[in-house]
């Protein structure tokens, strides 16, 4: 097997953006997670609408559509990208006493949209720390992770401990992303 090297690095070791002028377009679609734990008290809060500023769930779900559609402005060497389709889900689980985040963005470029998926779920949880730190600072922000990535010349890669994203079926593929 060939060693792989990283692309975002020169001849000379520095850091600079890949030149993806001659790749051609695919379709890509990228899913990722996240958790955002919190006191029984917290999410209760949030479920019930009783938090001091207002819905974080749809709060949050805005803010990962809108910082993944900025990815470009949050990592130095992405490229901006015309995105498809963005979706964001918050799932409250109170046996776990956590928001579950997940985040799928589509679009048909020549650059993968790993980083857009990444933004999405990271925006949305920083955004219900924002919103219930007043009430609960102890909330962590965990397991920010990639769990399906299609498209491309690398093709598909999933997380498979994690089986597939709801509502995607055998490929990845969303109804709603359709």
């Amino acid at each position: 097997m060939a060693e792989k090297t990283l692309s975002h690095l020169d001849a000379s070791g520095r850091a600079r953006m890949v030149d993806v002028g001659d790749k051609g377009v695919s379709e890509r679609i990228c899913v990722a997670r996240g958790e955002v734990r919190m006191s029984p008290q917290t999410l209760a809060l949030i479920t019930e609408g009783r938090t001091p500023k207002g819905d974080v769930l749809a709060t949050a779900r805005l803010a990962g559509i809108q910082a993944s559609k900025r990815t470009a402005d949050w990592i130095p060497l992405a490229h901006p990208l015309p995105l498809d389709a963005v979706e964001v889900e918050l799932t409250p689980d109170p046996e776990r006493c956590r928001v579950r985040v997940e985040a799928r963005v589509r679009a048909h470029a020549r650059t993968g949209v790993e980083m857009e998926a990444l933004v999405a779920v990271s925006a949305a949880a920083l955004t219900i720390y924002d919103m219930c730190k007043a009430v609960d600072r102890g909330m962590t922000l965990e397991a920010i992770r990639l769990t399906l990535k299609q498209g491309g010349k690398s093709g598909t890669w999933d997380r498979p401990e994690e089986g597939p994203p709801e509502g995607l079926g055998p490929r990845g593929e969303s109804e709603v992303l359709r």
